[in-house]
């Protein structure tokens, strides 16, 4: 078996990082593209890197990568001025597929040293300079590095948009991947199970979503959210940030709690439900049952090949004729190293649903004094979704 450092937590093996690259490689040899170039700043959705090089972003600092068709990578990290190694010469099993580790102190928050990475970055593109250049993700990566850029050395070099030739790979999940998120779902399983316990009156909302990160981090969780929201039974909420989850829970409260954090390994599902302090009344029991034949109705919809506008639109038309709201923002997408990815099932989505992803599905609405909600991932097979990953019981749990 591989032997990786003791201090990754859950690291993917080697052999599925080589299954990525050549992949991506292979596309880029199709397309006539010499270097990707990315840049994230967070690991909510900043899971280009991550894919890359199983190395996350983290905490608003920039991690860029140069990805050659033909080398080792590059990369650009938070450090020292001057910091500069080649991990693939030392045998650092940290930075795999790296031979240029270059880092600098750069800050956003710092305007004066935007160029900082950029001047990094333009090192490890240096010798594609006048060939074809792929940005991944231009809404992920910061102005400054692609002006200084085009501005400087590369003014004679072709920039082309190349996030869905990575796109089009990423959201196809391989059998590591699918273990992962198989663990994922089971972590947030337990996650819900332990904050549901913990719900009592006098406590505040913010405490049951503290106790569901706690679980999570101690099961393996790289990062995440946790939305949460208690309500009295007649004034129904969003749930929401930690910055609104102050209100105390009071007897006959329902509480909706979303658990949408990455696990062992990084992979990103998620799970909603709410509980009722005391006994739940016939019209939340209503809703929550529409919610399931919500959730069912849109299932049967995703099978290979099925576009997302279609999708979309016969879901808001089942809504329509069940009087209650369509769906106006996102109620099922794909998930991997970001905690929304491709695809979006929207009107604006023009990729298909294919095997092998990793779909949630959420209906959510407002009706009357409800708050209607159900979260659950899929894994889509040749026929369509498979079984539920998560195991916590499709109810409103009553406390």
């Amino acid at each position: 078996m591989e032997k990786l450092p003791e201090r990754l937590q859950t690291p993917i093996s080697t052999a599925e990082l080589e299954r990525r690259w050549a992949a991506v490689r292979a596309a880029m040899e199709r397309e006539k593209i010499d270097a990707l170039l990315m840049q994230n700043n967070n690991d909510y959705m900043g899971g280009y890197v991550k894919y890359f090089t199983d190395l996350p972003a983290t905490n608003g600092y920039p991690l860029t990568v140069v990805f050659p068709r033909d080398d080792l990578m590059t990369m650009v990290s938070q450090g020292p001025f001057g910091g500069a190694s080649n991990p693939a010469a030392s045998g650092d099993g940290t930075r795999r597929g790296v031979k240029q580790w270059l880092t600098t102190p750069s800050f956003v928050s710092c305007n004066y040293t935007a160029n900082y990475d950029a001047e990094l970055a333009a090192k490890g593109l240096e010798p594609y300079a006048g060939g074809t250049i792929g940005l991944v993700c231009t809404a992920g990566m910061s102005f400054a590095l692609v002006d200084y850029l085009q501005k400087g050395r590369f003014s004679n070099t072709r920039f082309v948009d190349a996030t869905d030739v990575v796109d089009n790979i990423r959201v196809i999940k391989s059998a590591e991947e699918q273990d992962l998120i198989r663990r994922t779902a089971a972590m947030q399983d337990g996650a819900m199970r332990a904050a549901f316990a913990a719900v009592e009156p006098g406590l505040r909302d913010r405490d049951i979503a503290a106790i569901a990160q706690c679980y999570s981090q101690r099961h393996g969780s790289e990062n995440g959210i946790y939305l949460c929201a208690s309500m009295p039974t007649d004034q129904p909420a969003q749930f929401s940030q930690r910055h609104y989850q102050n209100r105390v829970i009071q007897k006959g409260d329902t509480l909706a709690l979303l658990v949408e954090d990455s696990g062992p390994g990084g992979m990103y599902t998620e799970l909603g439900r709410s509980c009722v302090v005391g006994k739940a009344s016939d019209e939340i029991k209503e809703e929550f049952a529409f919610a399931l034949e919500a959730r069912k109705f849109n299932l049967g919809l995703l099978k290979p090949g099925a576009a997302c506008k279609d999708i979309f639109a016969a879901y808001n038309d089942f809504m329509r004729k069940n009087g209650r709201p369509e769906e106006k923002r996102l109620h099922c997408h794909g998930q991997g190293y970001d905690l929304v990815e491709r695809p979006l099932i929207r009107s604006d989505e023009p990729m298909k649903i294919e095997e092998d992803m990793n779909i949630v599905v959420h209906p959510t609405y407002i009706r009357g004094h409800v708050l209607s909600w159900v979260c659950d991932n899929y894994l889509i097979g040749a026929n369509g979704p498979g079984e539920r990953l998560h195991r916590f019981p499709e109810a409103i749990t009553e406390l």
